[in-house]
């Protein structure tokens, strides 16, 4: 599928069927007879799906017959803990901007009615890419701002006061593992932008673009920058509520592990009286004796009742 976009009295306006006068052509995946109807209009090869999965920066960023070709890994489907992440291509020529896709991130649906809402102002090809990367970027700040709204749950359900119920640890460190993956994702997302934002910024310099697209590159490089560090963080953060987990874990295991060591100490003479007197030996002074029996019992409650009170004491219990 071919969707067109064109600037129609300072808005973008579409998509259209027709791809003249468009500055923006959306390829959302595309048949081989999409691809040559562009190729056409472009002059240019447009990559194919195994080239766009490449991962060379030399197959991802280059320059060719005057379009400057650009691939970033996205997000689509983000709204739970498992996005699909696939490549997405930027063709930059003198008239055309062309995106190859083959699925649906948020920021290219959400885009073209807002800008066609608000009046933005993508008078070129390249005001339309700097505005739909910001896009990309915005939305990527909005999942990582969900993830860290969910890792301080997550921390608050760790440490919450002793006197509440325990957390369930095993879905615990199935949280923190989904989130983990979500923000490894997206932090190969911006590792991939962050490539794009600096192959863009050189092109826009040997373009000589304006000095406000130029401006508006360097700013999307520092944004993605600061995306990056706030992805560091969390990876951080959530290193240290899986080692603080695995440590609760630890805890509830040495408290088991404790109650029975006391349990086999208390136990132990009680089990060693009643191992002496109940040996098969023909001459045992108490077997005669009228209070023997009582006299064991009494024996055995005491030797059981001493270690628990030692220990009570020395504050193992």
């Amino acid at each position: 599928m071919i969707r067109c976009f064109r600037n129609e009295g300072g808005r973008l306006t579409g998509p259209h069927e027709e791809m003249s006068g468009a500055l923006w052509l959306d390829l959302v995946s595309p048949t081989r007879e999409e691809e040559v109807a562009v190729e056409r209009v472009l002059g240019l090869d447009i990559p194919t799906r195994e080239e766009m999965n490449e991962i060379e920066i030399s197959s991802r960023l280059y320059l060719e017959g005057g379009g400057t070709f650009m691939t970033a890994i996205l997000p689509a489907h983000t709204d739970g803990d498992d996005p699909e992440m696939a490549p997405v291509t930027f063709v930059l020529t003198a008239d055309h901007l062309v995106t190859v896709r083959y699925h649906e991130p948020r920021a290219f649906t959400s885009f073209p009615p807002r800008a066609e809402r608000t009046g933005l102002d993508v008078p070129n090809p390249e005001s339309i890419l700097v505005a739909l990367l910001e896009a990309v970027v915005d939305r990527l700040a909005d999942i990582l701002e969900r993830a860290a709204r969910d890792i301080d749950a997550v921390s608050r359900q760790i440490f919450r006061p002793a006197k509440d119920a325990a957390p369930d640890n095993q879905k615990t460190l199935e949280e923190i593992g989904r989130k983990g993956d979500l923000t490894s994702n997206i932090r190969d997302s911006l590792l991939t932008l962050e490539r794009l934002a600096g192959f863009l910024g050189h092109a826009t310099v040997q373009r000589e673009s304006p000095k406000e697209i130029r401006e508006r590159t360097k700013t999307l490089s520092r944004d993605i920058r600061s995306l990056l560090d706030h992805a560091g963080f969390l990876s951080q953060k959530m290193t240290f509520l899986l080692d603080a987990t695995l440590g609760m874990i630890n805890i509830e295991q040495n408290a088991i592990i404790k109650i029975f060591s006391v349990a086999a100490v208390i136990f132990l003479p009680p089990t060693l009286i009643a191992s002496i007197y109940g040996m098969n030996f023909q001459h045992m002074p108490e077997l005669d004796w009228l209070l023997g029996y009582p006299f064991a019992i009494a024996l055995m409650v005491v030797s059981a009742i001493l270690p628990y009170a030692y220990f009570k004491q020395r504050g193992w219990l």
